[in-house]
């Protein structure tokens, strides 16, 4: 694979250098070399699709207090904006990340209670939806996307291998039936042999997390499409670095 091709995904933004999911993250993830963010999306108990990647704000608050133990999907989003994070912002809407990016968006659906809301906001944008690719760990998200905005592509998101191999029908029937574009994979069990097959059934593969060169210089000899990184700026050197050596 050329690294030209290879697509640098910063995990919720440049989360090695600035708060998760926060504005500065993502920003900081386009100046540094991302060619797309991921970020999670969670709904509160009042419709508003949010940034979050956990069920409640207790480990991303400021300072805890008595909201931060409560999940999201019960708080109204006026609750939800009395809490700052350790951003100093309160919680994002999905609706701010797509006024302030730029770049495309993997958009990693946590609860499955916020596809429809969040279907209905992507599809307003249709500018913006043509940047989205939705993924989930969860099949009856992905599902429900297929039904609530079939246009927007899907991925499936395994921590191994082994794991899609879990799903009813193992991985082939599953990307069937969720009718996905694309399959992100951790490296444990993920060899050559199955990114070509994937390829050639016409699906996408990313690989997770990018952590070093080493881990770069996997991933391209899987000859993956690209990485998701906590460190966007240092794939883009690792990158360059693998070039190097394998021209040396």
């Amino acid at each position: 694979m050329q690294t030209q091709t290879f697509a640098i995904v910063g995990h919720r933004g440049a989360l090695a250098h600035s708060p998760e999911n926060s504005i500065a993250s993502f920003l900081l993830a386009e100046r540094s070399g991302a060619t797309e963010l991921e970020l999670d999306i969670r709904i509160t108990r009042d419709g508003v699709p949010i940034v979050l990647h956990d069920a409640t704000l207790a480990r991303v608050a400021g300072e805890p207090g008595p909201l931060t133990d409560t999940p999201v999907a019960e708080l109204d989003f006026d609750e939800l904006g009395t809490v700052l994070l350790d951003s100093g912002e309160p919680t994002l809407t999905f609706n701010e990340v797509l006024d302030a990016t730029s770049v495309e968006l993997q958009v990693e659906i946590k609860d499955p209670a916020a596809v429809p809301e969040l279907a209905k906001l992507v599809l307003s944008r249709p500018e913006d939806a043509a940047r989205i690719r939705f993924t989930s760990f969860q099949v009856e998200a992905l599902l429900l996307l297929r039904e609530h905005a079939p246009s927007i592509p899907r991925g499936l998101i395994v921590s191994k291998y082994e794991d899609a191999l879990k799903h009813e029908g193992g991985l082939d029937g599953i990307l069937e039936t969720i009718e996905a574009s694309s399959f992100y994979c951790g490296f444990e069990g993920l060899t050559a042999e199955e990114v070509n097959r994937l390829h050639e059934a016409g699906y996408q593969v990313h690989v997770w997390p990018l952590r070093s060169l080493e881990d770069v210089q996997q991933a391209l000899e899987l000859g993956v499409d690209g990485g998701t990184s906590d460190d966007p700026g240092a794939v883009v050197g690792w990158l360059t670095e693998a070039a190097r050596l394998t021209s040396a």
